[in-house]
C-alpha cells in the first residue's frame, strides 16, 4: 500500500488545485443559493494521521458538527466536513443571512439542519465534480449524515460504522468569509486503501 505521508510537492499541488476549483465552484453555488456573496478558498492542503484529526478541532472532547458522505466509484472514499460547534453556528447564520449569534447549535431547527446539510451537499458535489473533471473518474456521493457530538465520538463512529479507511487522510482547510466574518472548516478526504493511488495515477502524478 502507498505511503500517504510521502506525497511529493507536485502531488499535493495537484490535489490543492482540485480543492481550489471545488471551493470556487462551491462559492458560486452558495451565492446562487442564498443570493449573497460568500468568499471561499483552500488555504492549506496536508496529509495527516486520522488519529490526529481531533487535535485540529480542540481535542477529542471538543463539541463539533460533522457531515459525512460515502463515495462509490473506481476510487472508493469517504468525505467528512467538520467544524467546531461555535463556528457551525456562525456558518448557519451566514447561510441564513442573519446576525451572528442567532443560531443555537445545540437546538437546531429543521431549517438550520437543512442549511447545514445543503452546505455539505454543495461542498462534496463541487469537490467531486472538480476531481472528476481532472481524473475522468466517476465519484458518486451518498446521502449525507449529520452528527453533533464530541470530535472523538464522531470519528470513532465513522471508524466503527463505515469500516476500513486509510490511516492517513487528506485535509483541505476551507475558509469561508462573509462581511469580514471568517469561518474555517475542515474538509477531509478519507480514501480506502488503493484509492489515492488510483486518483493520483488518473491525475498523471502517481507514486
Amino acid at each position: 500500500m502507498e505511503d500517504f505521508t510521502q506525497l511529493s510537492g507536485l502531488q499535493l499541488d495537484a490535489l490543492k488545485e482540485i480543492g481550489n476549483i471545488g471551493a470556487g465552484n462551491a462559492a458560486t453555488a452558495l451565492a446562487q443559493m442564498i443570493q449573497t456573496k460568500i468568499d471561499m478558498n483552500v488555504p492549506r492542503v496536508s496529509i495527516l494521521p486520522f488519529a490526529d484529526v481531533p487535535e485540529l478541532l480542540g481535542g477529542a472532547d471538543a463539541h463539533v458538527v460533522g457531515i459525512y458522505f460515502m463515495v462509490t466509484g473506481p476510487a472508493p472514499t469517504s468525505i467528512l466536513f467538520i467544524l467546531t460547534a461555535e463556528k457551525a453556528g456562525v456558518l448557519v447564520d451566514m447561510l441564513l443571512q442573519r446576525e451572528t449569534g442567532k443560531t443555537d447549535i445545540h437546538n437546531l431547527s429543521e431549517i438550520e439542519i437543512s442549511a447545514m446539510m445543503e452546505l455539505g451537499n454543495i461542498l462534496s458535489t463541487t469537490y467531486l465534480n472538480a476531481m472528476s473533471m481532472f481524473t475522468q473518474l466517476t465519484f458518486i456521493p451518498s446521502v449525507p449524515a449529520l452528527g453533533m457530538d464530541m470530535a472523538g465520538a464522531i470519528l470513532n463512529a465513522i471508524l466503527a460504522q463505515f469500516g476500513e479507511i486509510a490511516d492517513h487522510v487528506l485535509l483541505l482547510e476551507t475558509d469561508f468569509t462573509k462581511d469580514k466574518e471568517e469561518v474555517v472548516g475542515h474538509f477531509f478526504l478519507l480514501p480506502e486503501p488503493g484509492s489515492l493511488q488510483t486518483i493520483l495515477t488518473a491525475l498523471g502524478v502517481s507514486f
